[in-house]
């Protein structure tokens, strides 16, 4: 095995120039010590004009903030909230991509990589280490990466499958032993458990099932411990899906392809899901072209993805990205597993969330805001879930996915919708019913 040399951080970003590209590893997983040391680097005046690319990160991210203008240009592939204000304001940037396309950027050559900066396990006895909790783009940015610096750190659990990366493909070693961050997610609201149950009422025995984080999908897993013989092929998964892994509902047994395996490519949970991933053959981390190419996907029987929305129009327009003019996340892999599960035998692509916002607005809407963007096409939209109940819009004219939609409104909100679908469809609007 190849004998590792470690140096100090500081040591390690020497190597990076102004104007590179620099890929992080992402999610629970960033190597925090390589950024700040290139903060150290960017307050001494010795480097300007570094392009920061990602998924969504965890923890402080200063190059996305304004006191670095000029010197980092945060240009992320997701937004998450430790980066979403300086976003807005035009401090740092979004990439709009599909996640699936994310590493094409990078393998295409249509965005640079000079420096990967990855967080990586203890190798392992036949020189490999692994990227652990977060795969996504890195095998992509390794691949193309003028120089990789990897952070040897003891809390990356070694998971298997693309993963896996031989120490002959790193440049510079660092090694520091900074827990990864880790996530706890409320408990469902009322709301969200009345929603999880919609879903989970279109959830067949034997599907396999790509769903999110947080307390929406915490709220669907805990209505699914009824269910049989699920699997899992998804981006990500957290705590929820963990514990029907471990009730025996999730067992892959009825998967086409990975069958008896989970397949994920990124995770954000409590230490209890990166302990369950370290060494075990049953979970394969793999590159998010894997994950998210919906052919692969469509190969899976009863594929059903579940997924989420900031407003649905009275057409099913599914903005996702947005609010408004401000990007909020991203497209992420919504149209990804939108379109797998459409072209599944059997499979259903849901778009489940509440019918107001916490603050009272409404998410099903006449028209999407301004500036808003347009995530799952109405064309490719199949069922849309709030807490009044589930739609099927396949198949449905304008005029019946409105009402349709109406249907699942906040009751409050009901009226109004109405008259507005009779503004926008004219008067033959109330001439039949659903």
């Amino acid at each position: 095995m190849r004998e590792i040399h470690f140096v100090s951080a500081d040591e390690a970003v020497k190597v990076v120039k102004t104007h590179d590209h620099i890929h992080l590893s992402s999610v629970a997983s960033v190597p925090h010590i390589l950024i700040k040391a290139l903060c150290h680097r960017a307050d001494a005046g010795e480097v300007s004009d570094l392009h920061f690319h990602h998924f969504h990160t965890e923890g402080p991210a200063p190059y996305s903030e304004p006191k670095y203008e000029g010197i980092f240009f945060d240009q992320g592939f997701f937004i998450g909230p430790n980066v979403r204000s300086n976003v807005g304001n035009g401090y740092a940037d979004y990439i709009p991509v599909h996640l699936g396309d994310s590493q094409k950027l990078y393998r295409s050559g249509a965005l640079p990589c000079n420096v990967a900066m990855i967080n990586v396990s203890l190798p392992d006895e036949n020189g490999y280490v692994s990227l652990g909790t977060s795969v996504d783009a890195t095998p992509a940015a390794i691949e193309v990466a003028g120089i990789v610096i990897a952070v040897i750190n003891k809390n990356v659990p070694h998971a298997l499958g693309d993963a896996l990366i031989p120490l002959e493909a790193i440049d510079i070693f660092v090694r520091d032993d900074t827990p990864l961050v880790t996530a706890s997610f409320s408990e469902p609201s009322p709301v969200e458990k009345i929603i999880g149950r919609n879903c989970a009422d279109l959830v067949e025995d034997g599907a396999c099932l790509q769903m999110g984080i947080g307390a929406l999908p915490n709220a669907l897993a805990v209505q699914l411990h009824d269910h049989k013989n699920l699997g899992l092929h998804t981006e990500m998964f957290a705590d929820g899906v963990l514990s029907l892994i471990k009730d025996g509902v999730v067992d892959g047994s009825r998967k086409a392809i990975d069958k008896g395996k989970t397949v994920a490519s990124f995770l954000l949970g409590s230490n209890n899901v990166y302990s369950f991933i370290d060494n075990n053959p049953d979970v394969l981390m793999k590159d998010i072209r894997y994950t998210n190419d919906p052919w692969i996907i469509s190969r899976n029987p009863k594929m059903t993805t579940i997924n989420s929305a900031t407003e649905v129009d009275l057409t099913g327009q599914v903005c996702a990205d947005s609010i408004g003019k401000k990007i909020f996340s991203g497209t992420g892999g919504q149209i990804d597993f939108v379109d797998g599960a459409n072209m599944s035998e059997g499979g259903k692509n849901i778009i489940a969330f509440a019918s107001r916002t916490s603050k009272g607005h409404r998410k099903i809407v006449p028209y999407l805001k301004e500036g808003a963007g347009v995530v799952t096409p109405r064309a490719s939209v199949r069922w849309i879930v709030t807490e009044y109940g589930a739609v099927n819009l396949f198949g449905k004219s304008l005029q019946e996915r409105a009402k349709l939609l109406i249907s699942i409104a906040h009751p409050d909100d009901r009226n109004d919708l109405d008259r507005e679908a009779f503004e926008r469809f004219g008067p033959h609007y109330h001439n039949f019913s659903i």
